[in-house]
């Protein structure tokens, strides 16, 4: 039932016009930066070749890009999450999904996934760019793979904040500016925690940002990646508790 409902929501992702501009515009804006990391490679590469331990292709490309990519889609996955419940509630249709026979589990997590799938055609369209130089150049394909780690799973977490800020907002624009506003918080509180008079280990652990950027790193510890599950789980299960509450209430 849950992949049922997943790919039913990434159906409709396409009915409208919204996946589509999204992706159009995405991978325009990518490339764009893509192309201009490429070509100040070139500019530096007479330069690093004199340099010893100086950075590589992949060290000057693919961190920049997957780091703008994350940059752009905590901005554009509010915009995907903010109808998941929102929207049925306003249009009276959530009464008619709690009736049916299916688990409140279910729906979250279809709803969830649906929305990740569209994320994961973005992941993949944005690998796709690095990996284009293999033809011609060499990639540590090592870290590339901790890019892509890093930023699935900083989507993941950015949609699963969007589902549960949908899930108590009452209208999708609140619940795009409610996400928004929290995955804005969540994402500079690095900057406080970087202050050495003011240093926080509470900012540090819950700064996204930091974390992220230690799995850009290529340096994949249990620390990092458990600070984005257990993120998920929380807020996939508040989420739950919405529903579990709205279906109390019918």
């Amino acid at each position: 039932m849950i992949l049922t409902i997943a790919s039913r929501e990434f159906r409709t992702l396409f009915l409208s016009p919204m996946a589509w501009t999204i992706l159009a515009i995405l991978q325009f804006i990518l490339a764009f930066l893509f192309l201009t990391q490429v070509e100040a490679f070139a500019e530096l590469q007479p330069k690093l070749a004199t340099i010893e331990g100086a950075p590589g292709l992949t060290d000057i490309i693919v961190p920049p890009l997957f780091g703008n990519a994350g940059i752009i889609l905590l901005l554009v996955t509010p915009l995907l999450t903010m109808r998941l419940i929102c929207e049925e509630r306003r249009n009276k249709t959530l009464s008619l999904l709690l009736s049916a026979p299916i688990s409140n589990i279910d729906v979250i997590l279809g709803k969830y996934f649906g929305i990740l799938g569209l994320l994961l055609l973005i992941i993949a369209l944005i690998t796709l760019m690095p990996l284009s130089l293999l033809s011609g150049a060499e990639l540590d394909l090592g870290k590339l793979f901790a890019n892509i780690l890093g930023l699935l799973l900083l989507v993941s977490a950015f949609t699963a904040i969007g589902l549960f800020m949908s899930c108590i907002a009452g209208h999708p624009t609140i619940a795009a500016m409610g996400a928004f506003g929290m995955l804005l918080l969540l994402w500079i509180l690095d900057w406080s925690a970087g202050m050495s008079d003011q240093r926080s280990e509470l900012f540090a652990y819950l700064s996204m940002l930091k974390h992220f950027q230690n799995v850009q790193s290529g340096l994949i510890s249990s620390a990092d990646i458990g600070y984005f599950l257990l993120f998920i789980i929380t807020f996939i299960t508040l989420s739950i508790r919405s529903l579990d509450n709205d279906r109390l209430q019918k």
